[in-house]
This record gives structure tokens, sequence and C-alpha cells, in this order.
């Protein structure tokens, strides 16, 4: 299990189109890939569970990758996070 926690930096918090970009990335690995947003987890590859996080600008994210492309799934995950200018 590999993690990494950023902190969002977008006014608008983390809304559809970019939940939508990191969902599509998040699915591309086999390791799960979840948000842990105040100790609650939400599962990164679904658009409605990553929007029902509401997560808000200032918020701290937790990005949790587990399995056998873990790294790759961060990495990947990360990046998209900077792409779409959340952090």
């Amino acid at each position: 299990m590999v993690s990494q926690t950023i902190t969002i930096k977008n006014a608008e918090g983390l809304h559809a189109r970019p939940a939508t970009e990191i969902a599509k990335s998040a699915i591309q690995y086999t390791s799960t890939v979840e948000l842990d947003v105040m100790g609650n987890k939400y599962n990164a590859k679904s658009v409605l569970n990553i929007m029902s996080a509401g997560i808000k600008n200032s918020t701290q994210v937790k990005i949790i990758c587990d399995g056998v492309d873990e790294e790759k799934a961060l990495e990947g995950v990360m990046q998209t996070f900077q792409q779409n200018a959340l952090v």
C-alpha cells in the first residue's frame, strides 16, 4: 500500500469535471484507489463517490493505492490532480 496526502488548492474544490478525470485515471489501474477525506474513504474509480465526498478548497485528501500496480496508480492519479490544477 502506498499513499500521499495533498491539499486541494482550487477555489471551486473538486467539482464534476476534475472528478471525472480522476475517476478515468484511477480506473486504468488494477489496484484499489481510494481518497481518504477526514477519515472517510471514497472509491476514486467512481465519479459519484468522489462527488459525494464534497471536497472543497483547502481540504486535505489522502490518496491510497493498494495492489499490484499501486506505485503507477499513485503516480497517475497524482498527475491527474496536478493537470487539473487541484493541488
